[in-house]
This record gives structure tokens, C-alpha cells and sequence, in this order.
């Protein structure tokens, strides 16, 4: 009994030791890497998490998307990157460049801007809910709530789907949640 109870005791210090030096190796290897390739070290929350092989998350999709360069750039500027990479569920309404192309002049460039980050904030936070919506669970008349605070409209006309007047024109699914591509910037009542 006495030899089984040393036995395990061993084995569970080789296995934090393992551990422990494995795990600090590794972020040692990891911190040189960085520094090695870049000549400073970096950073990088949830967004930075390098996988090829699993399903993107809603931030990678809009970022493989050459239609959405636009957004991907006021969410990267608004430091949303992160907390969109997270685990959701997000239902993410994602405006194509063309979409904010339709915007007064100017008004990307200034929201874009250091001091409008909370502005920025809002208006992207409103085309997202915290939740994964299909497009075939909306419902004419349906208000979701949205992560802003706010609210947005569904309207479904002849098997088309809207939000606040924003046709859905695409749908793809994300890892952590669904995108679904609109055609108007939604801007917060």
C-alpha cells in the first residue's frame, strides 16, 4: 500500500514536471520565435490564433472576404477583434465595402478616426447580436435585440430577407456564430 502511494506520487511529480517544463518551453520558443522574425515581440489576443484547419471564426470570414475590407478595418480600428473572435454565438450583419461606400463622403474616414472609436463601436456593435440567427429563423416584424442596445427591424417580403431596410444578400457560417452579408450600413437609432 505504502509502495503503490509513493508510485503514484512519483508519477504525478514527473507529470507536473513534465508539464511545467514543456509549457514553459514552449512559450519561451514561442516569445523568441516572435521577436526572432519580427525584431519586436508582439502580442496578439484571440484573433491572433493561427488555424488553417478548423472552421473560421465570423473575424476570419470577413476577412477573407475582398468584399468586406471596409469593415474588417473599422472593427480592427474600433479594437473589436478580439471579443468577435471569442467563442459567441454572434449573428454578425456584414456590410460590404460597396455598402459603405454608400455613406455620406467622408464619414468612414472620420469614424475611422482615434477620438470616434466609441462611435465606431456602436455602430458596429449594432450589427451584431449575441446569438446564431439562420435566415430561415427570421420572421417579418421581428425585433432582435442588438449588442449595442438597440434594436433592428426584420422585414421578410416574397422569401427576402431584410434588416432595418438591409437586404441579406449572402450567408455564411462561422465557427463561432453565422455572417450574414447585407447591402446597407445600419446606422443606431
Amino acid at each position: 500500500m505504502k509502495s503503490m502511494r509513493m508510485a503514484n506520487m512519483l508519477m504525478a511529480g514527473i507529470i507536473v514536471a513534465l508539464f511545467w517544463g514543456c509549457s514553459g518551453n514552449q512559450a519561451t520558443d514561442t516569445a523568441a520565435s516572435a521577436a526572432d522574425q519580427s525584431g519586436a515581440t508582439t502580442v496578439a489576443g484571440q484573433a491572433g490564433v493561427a488555424d488553417d484547419d478548423s472552421m473560421k471564426d465570423v473575424v476570419k470570414v470577413a476577412a477573407g472576404s475582398p468584399d468586406h475590407t471596409t469593415l474588417v478595418a473599422a472593427v480592427t480600428a474600433a479594437e473589436l477583434l478580439d471579443v468577435l473572435s471569442n467563442v459567441g454565438p454572434f449573428t454578425v450583419f456584414a456590410p460590404t465595402n460597396d455598402a459603405f461606400a454608400k455613406l455620406p463622403a467622408g464619414t468612414v474616414e472620420g469614424l475611422l478616426k482615434p477620438e470616434k472609436k466609441a462611435d465606431l463601436q456602436n455602430i458596429l456593435q449594432y450589427h451584431v447580436t449575441t446569438s446564431m440567427l439562420r435566415a430561415d429563423f427570421f420572421q417579418d416584424g421581428q425585433e432582435l435585440g442588438m449588442a449595442n442596445g438597440g434594436s433592428a427591424t426584420i422585414t421578410v417580403k416574397d422569401g427576402k430577407v431584410q434588416i432595418n431596410g438591409a437586404n441579406i444578400i449572402a450567408t455564411v457560417p462561422a465557427s463561432n456564430g453565422i455572417v450574414h452579408v447585407i447591402d446597407a450600413v445600419m446606422l443606431p437609432k
